[in-house]
C-alpha cells in the first residue's frame, strides 16, 4: 500500500486527493498545505509550498510513495529537481521544462521554431516600444505579461488606448510584479475555444477529455478575468477530428520539441487551445493540471489514478478510460473576486447538497462553529455529472441555491447557450 503526498491547497488539489482516495493501491494522502475542505480524504501538513526542505524531509520521514506537485510556482521554482535530488519520488515537469508556462516568450519562440500552430505575436521589452506598435496595428489586441500572473495577466483590448492602460500598468505600474516587465502582444483568435490536456513522459503523449474554462468573472462572459469561474467536459463542440488535430499538431508536436531542446517534459501538459477558421491554433501552456478543468475532468476518469500516474512515469501507456457522461461545475466566489475582497463569512447548507453533487474547497477556513467559512477568491467548486452538459447544469443549478452565504456570487451561465456559440472568447 502506498502513502501520496499532494502539493497546494485548493479546488483542483482536493479533487487529485478525492480522485486519489478511491485507488484500492493508495492507505493515505496527506495534503501540503492542503484545505479544511480536505481534511475528509487527506490529512493536512502545516508547511507551506515554498519550503522545499521541509516537503521533502516530511515526504523522506514519512516514506511517502509519490508526490504530486498542483501549482505552478513550486514547478518553475524547481521543487521536482530538488525532490529528485534527494531521491523522492515525484510527478510533475522539472523546472527547465515547466518553463513552457513560466515565460510566454520561450513558449512563443518554442513554437516558432518547431511550427506550431500559433497567434501571430510580438515580444515588447520596453514600454515605448510597446505603445509604438500597438499604434502601428488594428485592434483589438491581446497583451500577455510574460511571467506568472495566477490566470490574470492577459488582457483583451478593444482600443488603442485600452492598450496603452494595460501596457501602462503591466509594464510601468508593475502590477504583476516582474512577470509584466516583458509582454508579447498577439493577434486576436476569433472562434471555439478549449482546454486539452494530457499525461506526458518524454515523447510519450497521453490525452484526456476537452474542458472548457470559463475565465470571466460574470454572465455572458464579462467583467474582468479571474482564475476561473467554472468548466465543463468534454465539449460537444470539438468533434474526434478536431481532438485528433489538436494531438497530432500541437500535443505531440510540442512534447517533441521539448525533448529534442534537452527539456524533457514528465507531468501534465496544458494547451489552452482555440479552433479557428484557420485550423487549432495555441493560446497558452500550462505544465501542470489545469484548475477548474481538472474538477471536471477527473471525475469522467474510470481509471485508477495512482495506477496511470505509476505507469506514465515509468514510460508505459496507461490505457486511459473515460466515462461517456459530461460534467460540469461552477465555482462559487468571494463577492470582489478577482479584485479585493474579504474573508470569514459562514457558508451554510454545504450538507444539504444531494449525495451526486461533488464538492471541492478552493479557499474555506474552519468556522467558529465547526463549519466552514470563506477565505479566499475561489472559494468553493460544485460539479455534476449527467448524461450531457445541459441535463448536469440543471441538476447543479437546482442543488447549488441550497449553499448560504452573504458574500458568494457564481455564475449563472455556465454550459449555458453564450458558451455553445461560435464567438471570441481568446481570454
Amino acid at each position: 500500500m502506498n502513502s501520496v503526498l499532494i502539493l497546494g491547497g485548493g479546488g483542483r488539489e482536493h479533487s487529485l486527493a478525492w480522485k486519489l482516495a478511491a485507488s484500492p493501491q493508495v492507505k493515505k494522502i496527506y495534503a501540503a498545505p492542503g484545505n479544511p475542505g480536505m481534511a475528509g480524504v487527506a490529512e493536512l501538513v502545516n508547511l507551506p509550498l515554498s519550503d522545499f526542505a521541509g516537503l521533502a524531509d516530511f515526504a523522506e520521514n514519512e516514506n511517502i510513495s509519490l508526490t504530486i506537485v498542483g501549482p505552478e510556482v513550486p514547478l518553475i521554482g524547481g521543487i521536482v529537481d530538488y525532490f529528485q535530488e534527494r531521491g523522492l519520488k515525484i510527478f510533475g515537469p522539472r523546472a527547465n521544462a515547466a518553463i513552457i508556462e513560466g515565460s510566454k516568450v520561450f513558449a512563443k519562440d518554442l513554437m516558432k521554431v518547431f511550427d506550431i500552430p500559433t497567434a501571430y505575436h510580438t515580444v515588447c521589452e520596453s514600454y515605448d516600444f510597446a505603445v509604438e506598435y500597438v499604434c502601428s496595428i488594428e485592434p483589438p489586441f491581446v497583451i500577455k505579461a510574460d511571467g506568472l500572473a495566477a490566470g490574470k495577466g492577459v488582457v483583451i483590448a478593444e482600443t488603442v488606448d485600452e492598450a496603452k492602460a494595460a501596457l501602462f500598468d503591466m509594464m510601468e505600474n508593475k502590477c504583476f510584479g516582474e512577470a509584466g516587465k516583458t509582454v508579447v502582444i498577439e493577434e486576436f483568435l476569433t472562434g471555439t475555444e478549449f482546454s486539452f490536456m494530457a499525461f506526458v513522459n518524454g515523447k510519450n503523449v497521453y490525452p484526456m477529455l476537452t474542458a472548457r474554462d470559463h475565465k470571466r468573472a460574470f454572465d455572458n462572459d464579462k467583467g474582468p478575468n479571474t482564475g476561473g469561474m467554472g468548466a465543463y467536459a468534454p465539449v460537444p463542440e470539438i468533434s474526434a477530428e478536431k481532438v485528433d488535430e489538436a494531438i497530432n499538431k500541437v500535443l505531440i508536436p510540442v512534447a517533441k520539441a521539448m525533448e529534442n531542446t534537452g527539456r524533457s517534459f514528465c507531468g501534465v501538459l496544458f494547451a489552452g487551445l482555440i479552433s479557428t477558421a484557420k485550423g487549432i491554433k495555441v493560446i497558452e501552456f500550462n505544465a501542470r493540471f489545469g484548475d477548474p478543468e481538472t474538477e471536471v475532468v477527473l471525475p469522467l476518469l474510470k481509471n485508477d489514478l495512482f495506477q496511470v500516474i505509476t505507469d506514465v512515469m515509468a514510460g508505459k501507456d496507461p490505457q486511459l478510460t473515460w466515462s461517456n457522461q459530461a460534467a460540469l461545475g461552477v465555482v462559487l466566489a468571494s463577492k470582489g473576486y478577482p479584485g479585493a475582497y474579504k474573508n470569514g463569512f459562514p457558508i451554510h447548507g454545504l450538507s444539504d447538497l444531494e449525495r451526486d453533487t461533488l464538492l471541492f474547497h478552493c479557499g474555506t477556513a474552519k468556522a467558529e462553529n465547526g463549519g466552514f467559512a470563506t477565505s479566499g477568491g475561489r472559494v468553493l467548486f460544485a460539479a455534476r455529472k449527467s448524461g450531457d452538459i445541459k441535463s448536469a447544469a440543471k441538476q447543479l443549478y437546482k442543488d447549488i441555491k441550497k449553499i448560504k452565504c452573504d458574500n458568494l456570487f457564481y455564475r449563472n451561465d455556465i454550459g449555458g447557450s453564450s458558451d455553445e456559440a461560435d464567438i471570441p472568447r481568446q481570454n
